[in-house]
């Protein structure tokens, strides 16, 4: 599948192979093993909380990008709903004006459950999506606090998103952000406060003896746009050290999903349902019997 950076990709045969890949079809185990990857295709996390503005912010990049007639491809990911396993994926409707470019592929999937907001089959596709010869492959998970940190096994370069208001979730989770990001958005920085929230990231990027740029955004009117794609095309991202504990990680990733893939969580509901309100129910008794039994 691999193709040179600005050569037309198939989107329709692409969007098959995704498919027998993130549904484990006949085929996906030879597709995996047989990927080659011919160009430098740059991975871009963007994590956050939920209502930071993520899927604005991707548009707006994507739009300035798609004019250097790059290849483009977005992962959107919204979460699977714990009670009915369904998922809204409505990133899509939100980027709905790169429908119809030649350039530009975009694909939603769930997170079937992952609590770091990635699917375990996140990985494996976006190396499908480089082998197909992107450019760029934008990664947009569901923002969902400390457990964001999974983004940083995928991702060449994260972005966290924040917005003003945020200024108590970034003292709960700071530590784990500081690990991770790349870069920092404050989005919708029209908003009061939001000079004194970015200086104060960056504070406590310094306390961490870490030098993260943080950019101001205003991504529904494209402001600041060209200034955060500048930053990002400018960081380094060939130290070996990162690589390898990225792949190391990407590797851990893919087993836990090996692992744990003949286990049937419906079914484990249904079961849990039929006994959980009987007398005298535990939880790991009850778990004893069922990993022999199922």
């Amino acid at each position: 599948m691999s193709k040179s950076s600005n050569t037309p990709i198939d989107f329709k045969s692409l969007a098959r192979t995704l498919t027998i890949v993130e549904n484990e079809l006949e085929g996906a185990e030879e597709i995996l093993r047989t990927l080659t990857f011919s160009n430098n295709a740059l991975v871009i996390g963007i994590t956050g909380p939920p209502g930071a503005g993520k899927s604005t912010l991707v548009n707006a990049m994507i739009e300035e990008l798609c004019y250097e007639g790059k290849n483009i491809a977005v992962l959107a990911i919204d979460p699977t709903s714990p009670f009915n396993y369904g998922s809204l994926l409505g990133d899509r409707i939100r980027m709905n004006a790169q429908f119809n470019k030649d350039n530009i592929f975009i694909r939603s999937l769930a997170t079937r459950g992952s609590l770091g907001g990635l699917s375990g089959k996140t990985i494996e596709m976006s190396d499908v999506l480089r082998s197909a010869g992107f450019d760029y492959i934008f990664v947009e998970t569901v923002g969902v606090g400390q457990s964001e940190v999974e983004i940083a096994g995928l991702a060449d370069i994260t972005i966290v998103v924040l917005v003003p208001e945020s200024g108590d979730e970034i003292q709960s989770m700071k530590s784990g952000l500081m690990e991770i990001a790349t870069v920092f958005v404050v989005n919708k920085a029209d908003r009061a406060g939001a000079d004194d929230f970015a200086h104060n990231i960056q504070k406590t990027a310094n306390q961490y003896s870490k030098s993260i740029p943080v950019i101001k955004t205003i991504a529904s009117l494209n402001e600041g746009i060209k200034e955060l794609l500048e930053v990002i095309f400018n960081i380094p991202i060939n130290n070996m050290d990162i690589q390898e504990t990225v792949l190391t990680t990407r590797a851990w990733k893919i087993i836990q999903q090996k692992r744990m893939a003949d286990i049937d969580k419906v079914k484990l509901k249904s079961d849990i349902k039929k006994l959980c309100h009987e007398n005298g129910f535990n939880l790991y008794k009850f778990l004893e019997n069922w990993i022999v039994n199922r």
